[in-house]
């Protein structure tokens, strides 16, 4: 994990039915829709929020 890294993140599975914060690490890692990309900085508080959600989103080393 390096500070000046990026990171792709995808959401696959809806977050409809799950807890309200759940749905909101979702948009502040910029995720709207299903199967949406975004490239974040891998940071640990990034890596901390896509913890948090794991079982929503899939992860690619960039």
């Amino acid at each position: 994990m390096s500070g000046t890294g990026r990171i792709r993140v995808r959401q696959v599975r809806s977050a409809i039915g799950y807890h309200r914060r759940q749905r909101l690490v979702l948009r502040g890692l910029g995720l709207r829709r299903m199967h949406q990309v975004v490239e974040v900085p891998d940071t640990p508080a990034i890596r901390g929020m896509i913890a948090k959600v794991k079982h929503l989103v899939a992860v690619e080393e960039t």
